[in-house]
């Protein structure tokens, strides 16, 4: 199929093609025909400085935010160092057998610490949320997997040199040794061997020969591996010695983990689901293997969802229940209706597009930051592809724009990818946006978001979006295409405070 920019159909209507932008940004014809605003209109000079200078105010204090969520990272780890130091560790340094037991003695504080941390950042903390997004949040999570099993890797093998300089055997006896004479020891290498498991698992390559049930499964194992290993550092070594302040700060870490663990994974969803009461009342098929879902319930309002946001739905049925999956809302909730669109990208996906009407669901969140909220510039660009557009959608209908504010870029290979384009029109009239459409599929062997008739006709970024440079780019789609246009992005000079990005896995 041929590529276009031309404004998507709204309903009761024929988009009227329209020619691609050539490199100088011309357009033929407009984009009258569809009814949708340019974007040139509608925007007084005072207007855009007193909104920018209040995003850029809320962007300074998520920034802050940041910030200082960083710092405590940092300090924590620190702070469990220095008080081993404090506390007779500078003693350990006065032999070779000593400085190898204290420097894994600190390895394996500073390993267990970053996991903790790890396990905050998983807890979906609403203050995280807010300040960097859970996506983010979670993908920090993640990159400090291995740095903390290497620490604790080193903290296990540095100690049994240690034991066995001491016992004066060599280290295969003496780790048979530790593990005869020490349940708390045993316990350790459990987690340990836990640990192993979970990181493994985690990594991309082996993580997609496993169904999402089974991999988050085997995560959860991630709290087991540290609930176990907490007996040995209360008590072997006398490290954590009762009455000292080591004892009282490690304490405080497991609990306040823990704690936010079963607040605001367990307790808080529990409680919100029983009190909104959501149940499935359609499921309706929008395009070949995508699904709008609408659920019911009372007091939604007072979820404050913000277009742009995502919610963990566990639908009670036969042959759902024992899984949850991340999806968006692809409308902004009433105070009685709730609608999520679902497109069957594997198993789990496709037994939730045939949930039965009637059935009970459980809701986490709502969670994200991929919403009005957080952009810094006066102008709105959008660029989506796939099912991305459901994000999209709720966030267009959310955000409160003026005249010419918005411009959004609506990208997909055939007629088929369309999924609520016309939703998206709609609301791109009523708001006096402009929307556009590139169809088309991308040319072989090379690396570009754009379709092939875009491409060979000179279409960028800035001829898409005249008022690039003073917009904040958000970017929703399958993550290897979405991460093509970030890189269109930078090389056009765009801030990384300007972009904005929702991966979809497909």
């Amino acid at each position: 199929m041929s590529s276009t920019l031309t404004p998507p159909r709204r309903p009761g209507t024929a988009a009227a093609p329209v020619s691609a932008p050539g490199p100088h940004g011309s357009t033929a014809g407009g984009v009258s025909a569809a009814g949708v605003a340019s974007a040139a209109t509608g925007r007084s000079a005072a207007s855009l400085s007193a909104d920018t200078r209040s995003r850029a105010k809320n962007h300074r204090r998520r920034q802050t935010a940041a910030d200082v969520m960083q710092l405590l990272c940092v300090t924590s780890v620190a702070a469990s160092i220095a008080l081993y130091l404090a506390y007779a560790g500078v003693a350990d340094f006065s032999s070779l057998q000593g400085t190898i037991n204290a420097v894994g003695i600190m390895a394996g504080l500073a390993g267990t610490d970053l996991i903790l941390v790890m396990l905050v950042l998983a807890a979906r903390v609403p203050w995280i949320d807010r300040t960097v997004g859970q996506d983010r949040a979670i993908a920090l999570h993640r990159a400090l997997g291995k740095p903390a099993l290497y620490l604790i890797l080193a903290h296990g093998l540095l100690l049994t040199i240690s034991y066995a300089m001491l016992d004066q055997i060599d280290v295969v006896g003496e780790t048979l040794s530790l593990l005869s004479n020490s349940t708390e020891l045993l316990l350790a290498y459990l987690g340990l061997g836990l640990l192993v498991l979970v990181v493994v698992t985690s990594i991309v390559a082996v993580r997609r020969r496993f169904a999402y049930e089974a991999w988050h499964l085997i995560h959860l194992l991630s709290y087991a591996a540290v609930l176990v290993a907490l007996p040995h550092q209360l008590s072997t070594g006398g490290v954590l010695a009762e009455g000292t302040l080591q004892r009282v700060y490690w304490i405080a870490l497991y609990v306040a983990a823990f704690g936010l663990i079963v607040v605001y994974r367990f307790a808080l969803p529990i409680i919100r689901s029983a009190r909104h009461g959501l149940r499935v009342t359609s499921v309706e098929t929008i395009a070949p293997g995508v699904v709008s879902i609408v659920m019911s319930g009372t007091k939604l309002e007072t979820l404050r969802v913000q277009g742009g946001q995502y919610a963990v739905w566990r639908f009670w049925s036969a042959n759902t229940w024992w899984h949850a999956h991340p999806i968006s809302f692809s409308a902004v909730p009433t105070a009685n209706a709730i609608r999520i669109t679902v497109r069957d990208l594997g198993a789990g996906s496709a037994r939730i597009s045939r949930v039965p009407v009637g059935t009970s669901v459980s809701i986490e969140g709502p969670y994200g930051v991929f919403t009005d909220r957080a952009r810094t510039s006066p102008y709105l660009s959008v660029v989506t592809a796939g099912i991305g557009i459901t994000p999209v959608r709720a966030m267009l209908e959310h955000a409160s724009l003026r005249a010419g504010e918005a411009s959004v870029l609506l990208r997909a290979s055939d007629e088929n990818g369309q999924y609520l384009w016309q939703e998206v029109a709609g609301i791109s009239v009523s708001t006096g946006s402009s929307a556009f459409s590139m169809m088309g599929h991308r040319p072989a062997g090379t690396d570009t978001w754009m379709s092939e008739s875009a491409l060979r006709s000179g279409v960028t970024l800035e001829t898409v979006f005249p008022h690039l440079h003073d917009s904040d780019l958000y970017i929703c789609g399958p993550q290897a295409w979405a991460d093509l246009v970030v890189q269109d992005a930078r090389r056009a000079g765009l801030a990384e405070k300007q972009i904005h990005l929702e991966r979809f896995d497909s």
